[in-house]
Order: structure tokens, then C-alpha cells, then sequence
């Protein structure tokens, strides 16, 4: 339940605080003194959307925190132990709506993301009033709201898992289906590439070898030409340093003779002379091992240029030898995947038909339930309407099978659809009126019969309804005299099982809370600004004649007051 909330800056709102406790609490207070506003920052916690033009005229921003307490074993406090906080120091969620239209939202004194305080807050609160948008009145919660009214969330959760047990299978079903169709083109041109790459014979590294030999064969006659000089100049030649070499040695023998200290030359020298004789051999051997073949350099480049060609039609210019051979290895495992499936689509055909047989049976006995509960919803909800003053209204919850049309949503037996709800869809229907045809729930068009019907849906499903706190916004509107006080009764009953914050005009209503705030709009230092105010016994008696008598209280109307809260 919500137990404080903060607000700063928002709309005519300068600086709030409230502290809530269980039970009914009412806020009360003349028109446009900021009730609604109220409620529009406590539904900013709840995810709404924020905009620049909620913040007071010249702040740089608003601020609107409020803290929940969490129940134990909730899906609020399982989140909130997997985000690392501890749920029994409860929620606290804080959105800063910036003038440049930058919003933040912190949860716990984190930063966080909308979708994040959306999954958090999704079953804390909920606000109520006459407006179609409302949850109660969008057609695609009626199931569920059907469902937890009958306690079959933990079958409605099986037939879920058995849904998305199916859903890949036929997924993969219809993708090779839609390759099966293709098989023979495709395996055609499999195969005319697994014979292309297989005559290919390519080998590993080949195409660096290549590469290698081309720029040999390219340069040949200047290879041959440098071999051949360096022969010449080394050993042939006449003058050649060989026989330079050689006649140094001579000399440095004869030195040698005439002092020990030139020995260590001479050893040089003939090292010398053995080095360059070495060179100018291999050298020979390099020269008498280069060819001059013409034929040789176009096979070599005629083979570059083929397997280019394969690169370019397979993998890519830029890719490497080794990437092709991939591909041709892929091709392979593409083929006897194609050659198996027809054995794969019979094992997958039999897979689903179990898996849809499973999926009908459970959708079979959640639609027979359903039925049952909707017959028992219908009445009750008749029942509470006859209570709240519509004695001839005709309530009925309508079960029908999904269209064609439903989305995510699996062919059964007689082309029943299923998804991962079932195979149902529920919509609120009713007649307020003897000789009126039954509606949805959402286009009726009285806004006091329409409060009443949400305020008896409410009444019926509060004990199994998931969200701690829920919100009656101006739920009054069109209805006076005894109704009202029956919608009062009403909204205190609720209140024996939820937090219950109540916006309203009439007193008939407001004598039933336990806790009473009344919201005023006064001028302070030229600015307008919202006060919010808890009433002690006196205080709600005066407040209470104020709804009653208007402008003027009299005696009488405080009397008359003091009277009604007696006997709430």
C-alpha cells in the first residue's frame, strides 16, 4: 500500500506532503482545488507519462516520491530481492519531470527506466473513475479479470508454457516448409556449387603460393641477370674479387713471415677468399635453377585468376582461400541437411501434434471453467447493481472462442485458435436499462450508472484482486441521494481488503472513511498553491457541513453532519 507521498512543484502544487494508512481514505475539497492533481502524481508513480507542462510556472522542475509497502512473497518483493534492495524497507519510487521536457525516474535512489518501474508497479495500485481508458473497461483485461476472479491463474499459467512449448515447433515447421518448397531449386544449386568447388581442388594456402611464383616468374630475365653479374663479379670476371681476394692472401703470407701479428689477417683473408668462393657457387647454382617460362607464368596467373573468380562468387573479393574452403565444407552440410528433411518433418509433425493435443485438452478444461465462473461473475454483479440502486440491470460476462484475427495464436481441431491465453476472449456486457440490448461495458454512455457498474465489478473482484492500493477518482459523478450512500457502503467494503483512496464531492460517501483529508487552493505571496490538510472528529464535521450546506454552514447543516458520521 502507498504510506507516503511527496510532491514539489507540480502543476499548483509548490510543496505537499501526505501520509496514508489502511483502510478508506477520503480527499475532499472544492472543485479545482487540486483533488485530480493529486492523483495525477500518484498514476506519474504508477508509469504514466510525464510532460514539461506539469511543472509549476517558473521551477526548473517537479518532483513527485512516493513510498509503498510491500507485501512479503508478492512479485513486487521478489523483483525488488533480484534487483538487490530489501522489499520489507519497502518502494520508493521518485520521477523528476524536468521544464526541457528530460524526465528521470529513481527507484530505491537508483536510476532507472520506465520499463522497469512499469514491471514494478504493475500490481500496486490502481485508479478508478468514469473514463473508458480505464482498466476495467479495456476489453483485453476482461480475461484476466475473469480469470482471477476465479482463482485460474495457476491454469492459465500451464496453458501458457504449453503454448510456448508449441510456438517454436511450428515456427521451425513452417520454416522448412517454406524450404521444402525450395528444396529442389536450392538443391539443384547446391550441388552444381559443390561440383564447381570440388573440381576446383583447391588446396590450403595455395593462393599465397601462387601469388609467390607469379611475382618469380614476372621477374625472371632480371633475376637471371643479377645471378649472372654477381657471378662475374665475384669469380669469372676478369679482376674478379675472388682473385683479388686471393692475391691479398698472397701478400699477407709473405707479412705473416715477417711478423706473428699479421696472422690473425691472414686467417681473415683466407676466410675470405673461402666466403666469396661460396657466394659466387651458390650464386651458379641460383642462376642454373631460374627459367625464363612464359607458359609457366600464364598457368600460374590463369589459376590466381580462377580462384579469385571463386572468391568473388562465394565469399567475397577481400575474403581468404581458407574462407572459401569454409563455404565448400558449409555447402556439404547444406546438402545432407536438405537430403534428412523429409525425416526431420515427420519427427517435427508428430512433436506438435502432441503439443497441440496437450495444448487443446488444457485450453478445453480453462474455457469449460471459464464458463462457469463467467455464469457466476454475471450474477454476482447483478446482484451488487440491484444494491447500488440498478434493480433491473442485466450484467453478463460473454466467453467466446478467439477469431482468425487474434494474434499469436495456434490452429486447433476444427480450426479453433488458441494462444497462450487460452482459447477465449471475455468482454463485460450490460443492459442498464428493462428493453435495452446488452453492451460492452466500455460504451455506456451514463456516467453515474457507469460509476456503479465499475464500483460492483470492483466489489466482486477485490478479494482476489492482486493490487494493494486502488484509486476512486470522483467515482460520484452523476449519482446523489441513497445511491450515493449504497456507493459508499460499497467503497468501505472494499476497503476491508484493499488501501482505498477516494476522491469525492458528497458527504454520503465521505462519512464512511477512516481517514479524512480535506485539499484547499489558496494565494500565498501572489502564487496559487494546493495545502492538504488531516482532519481531526471537528474538523470532519465541518468539512462534512461544507459538503452538505455550501457557502453557508448553519447549525442545522452541522448538526446534520455530526448526524451522518454517528452513523457510518
Amino acid at each position: 500500500m502507498l504510506t507516503d507521498l511527496s510532491i514539489r512543484h507540480f502543476a499548483i502544487i509548490d510543496d505537499l506532503s501526505i501520509s496514508f494508512g489502511e483502510g478508506l481514505t477520503v480527499l475532499s475539497g472544492e472543485t479545482g482545488a487540486g483533488k485530480s492533481i493529486i492523483i495525477n502524481a500518484l498514476n506519474l508513480l504508477l508509469g504514466g507519462r510525464a510532460s514539461a507542462s506539469l511543472v509549476r510556472t517558473g521551477e526548473a522542475a517537479a518532483e513527485v516520491e512516493g513510498l509503498f509497502a510491500v507485501p512479503e512473497g508478492s512479485d513486487t518483493a521478489e523483483k525488488l530481492s533480484a534487483m538487490g534492495h530489501d522489499p520489507a524497507e519497502g518502494l520508493l519510487v521518485r520521477r523528476v519531470i524536468s521544464a526541457t521536457d528530460r524526465h528521470r525516474v529513481y527507484i530505491n535512489g537508483r536510476l532507472a527506466t520506465m520499463q522497469l518501474l512499469a514491471e514494478l508497479t504493475e500490481n500496486l495500485a490502481s485508479i478508478s473513475g468514469q473514463h473508458a481508458h480505464q482498466a476495467l473497461l479495456k476489453e483485453e483485461l476482461h480475461l484476466l479479470f475473469l480469470d482471477r476472479f476465479a482463482g485460474l491463474m495457476p491454469m492459465r499459467d500451464k496453458v501458457a508454457r504449453a503454448f510456448h512449448a508449441l510456438a517454436p515447433l511450428l515456427e521451425t515447421l513452417r520454416k522448412k516448409e517454406a524450404l521444402k518448397q525450395r528444396q529442389k531449386e536450392q538443391e539443384e544449386l547446391l550441388r552444381f556449387q559443390k561440383e564447381e568447388l570440388d573440381a576446383a581442388a583447391l588446396e590450403p594456402g595455395e593462393d599465397a603460393f601462387l601469388e609467390s611464383e607469379r611475382v618469380r616468374l614476372r621477374n625472371a630475365e632480371s633475376l637471371l641477370r643479377t645471378a649472372g653479374d654477381g657471378v662475374a663479379t665475384l669469380y669469372t670476371a676478369e679482376g674478379a674479387v675472388y682473385e683479388r681476394v686471393t692475391q691479398l692472401k698472397k701478400e699477407l703470407e709473405k707479412g705473416a713471415g715477417a711478423d706473428g701479428g699479421m696472422s690473425p689477417l691472414l686467417t681473415e683473408a683466407e676466410e675470405l677468399c673461402y666466403r666469396v668462393e661460396d657466394l659466387s657457387r651458390n650464386l651458379q647454382q641460383y642462376r642454373d635453377g631460374i627459367t625464363v617460362d612464359e607458359r609457366a607464368l600464364d598457368a600460374a596467373e590463369e589459376r590466381l585468376d580462377f580462384i579469385n573468380k571463386l572468391k568473388r562468387k562465394y565469399v567475397g573479393a577481400s575474403a581468404d582461400l581458407s574462407e572459401l574452403l569454409d563455404r565448400q565444407q558449409a555447402i556439404d552440410a547444406e546438402l545432407a541437411s536438405l537430403e534428412n528433411l523429409e525425416v526431420e518433418m515427420e519427427g517435427l509433425e508428430a512433436a506438435i501434434a502432441e503439443a497441440r493435443e496437450a495444448l487443446h485438452a488444457l485450453c478445453l478444461t480453462l474455457s469449460e471453467k471459464r464458463q462457469k465462473a463467467a455464469a457466476k461473475l454475471s450474477t454476482l454483479v447483478e446482484k451488487e447493481l440491484k444494491n447500488l440502486e440498478m434493480p433491473r440491470a442485466r450484467f453478463h460476462v460473454a466467453v467466446a472462442p478467439l477469431g482468425a484475427e487474434s494474434g499469436g495464436t495456434a490452429e486447433g481441431p476444427a480450426g479453433i485458435r488458441m494462444g497462450e491465453t487460452g482459447m477465449d476472449r471475455a468482454v463485460f456486457m450490460i443492459a442498464p436499462n428493462v428493453g435495452e440490448a446488452e453492451k460492452p461495458l466500455a460504451k455506456i454512455a451514463s456516467g453515474g450508472e457507469l460509476s456503479r457498474v465499475v464500483l460492483a465489478v470492483k466489489t466482486i473482484l477485490a478479494e482476489g484482486d492482486a493490487v494493494g492500493t486502488v484509486v476512486f477518482d470522483e467515482v460520484d459523478s452523476g449519482i446523489g441521494g441513497g445511491v450515493a450512500e449504497v456507493v459508499g457502503m460499497k467503497i468501505k467494503e472494499i476497503a476491508g481488503h484493499h488501501q482505498v483512496l477516494c476522491i469525492t464531492h458528497l458527504p454520503q460517501i465521505a462519512k464512511f472513511g477512516h481517514h479524512h483529508y480535506r485539499i484547499e487552493k489558496q494565494v500565498v505571496d501572489g502564487r496559487t498553491c494546493t495545502s492538504i490538510t488531516p482532519l481531526s472528529e471537528e474538523g470532519r464535521v465541518d468539512e462534512m457541513a461544507r459538503m452538505l450546506g455550501g457557502v453557508e454552514v448553519t447549525r442545522a447543516t452541522l448538526d446534520h453532519a455530526r448526524e451522518m458520521l454517528s452513523c457510518s
